[in-house]
């Protein structure tokens, strides 16, 4: 058990597998009290299962750990009782109203005064209107609220927070998004796993796994620069064919379509820059140098995981 008050998930060495599948590999992870921890890694990379080794949901073949000051091996259903957790899918119930699934959830919890927290519910995530309206029949922003009430509805320290706005409209990410900021604000500390370079960039810190394997950890700034890539946009016609001529240049590491740039990366920024220069000037485009954006480095760090590591 940790003995770091300040945190609220301390994981050493975590290793999970399924059959002959390693789907966590050694993870080491630390997530502070009123944190927004972003996860993020391509599908199947093994943060689902990382979530659940977390929080005591799944048991890990070794390692060891605490979430919030409770042990993840012995003390789960305490763990269980201070976590709120939103899974990929919506897992309420379509033939219910919304106050209905709150209910129902409250009993599940044990609550003693259950109808002032599923009131205190709707009235905190804008759902008090829309109370006796049928899950079922609910849009994907909607959804998505109803589902976070639910999770807050026992007052718990921590946020496990699967994909949840997969799928959703911009603007209902955005205010999904304020909602989790005024709860870290209010020291509740949350753990989320997004696809969505936007949503990782309003993170306090970040966290990026591949195939099993915890990459990179650190703020948004710490992992940019740590990968100290030189980037160059190139603007013009034929882009793709572009991409095509310069992989395998000197300097090029990296070729990605932008709209309607090329983003051109690489460490060895002299060779880059002077790659770029030829075959740009050649072919009559235009180009700039740029700062290396976090997806660029996610990119980066997803094709250079290594070969090993990927599922055949």
């Amino acid at each position: 058990m940790s003995s770091d008050a300040a945190l609220a998930i301390d994981v050493r060495g975590l290793n999970k597998s399924f059959g002959g599948k390693h789907a966590v590999k050694d993870l080491t992870m630390q997530v502070r009290q009123g944190e927004i921890f972003g996860f993020l890694g391509p599908n199947g990379s093994g943060k689902t299962t990382s979530i659940r080794l977390m929080c005591g949901l799944l048991t890990p073949d070794s390692g060891s750990g605490s979430c919030l000051g409770y042990d993840i091996l012995r003390q789960r259903d305490q763990i269980k009782r201070n976590v709120g957790y939103m899974t990929q899918k919506f897992s309420y119930w379509d033939d219910l109203s919304i106050r209905e699934n709150l209910d129902f959830v409250a009993r599940l919890y044990e609550m003693p005064n259950r109808r002032e927290a599923v009131d205190q519910a709707l009235t905190g995530l804008g759902l008090k209107e829309r109370a006796d309206q049928l899950a079922g029949a609910l849009s994907g922003g909607w959804k998505q609220r109803l589902a976070l009430a639910a999770c807050m509805l026992h007052r718990p320290r921590l946020l496990l927070l699967d994909e949840p706005t997969a799928g959703v409209d911009p603007a209902a990410r955005r205010d999904f998004w304020e909602e989790l900021h005024q709860l870290a604000a209010q020291g509740i500390s949350v753990l989320v796993s997004t696809h969505y370079m936007d949503e990782a960039e309003r993170c306090q810190k970040l966290a990026y796994i591949a195939y099993g394997k915890l990459l990179v950890m650190g703020t948004a700034a710490e992992i940019v620069a740590g990968q100290r890539l030189s980037s160059w946009a190139i603007h013009g016609e034929h882009l793709a064919e572009l991409a095509h001529r310069l992989r395998g240049q000197p300097g090029v590491d990296q070729t990605v379509a932008f709209g309607s740039a090329l983003h051109v990366s690489g460490q060895d920024a002299h060779a880059l820059e002077n790659t770029v220069a030829t075959v740009a000037r050649g072919a009559n485009l235009r180009f700039e140098r740029i700062d290396t954006s976090l997806e660029d480095v996610f990119i980066y760090l997803m094709n250079r995981s290594g070969a090993e590591d990927k599922p055949s």
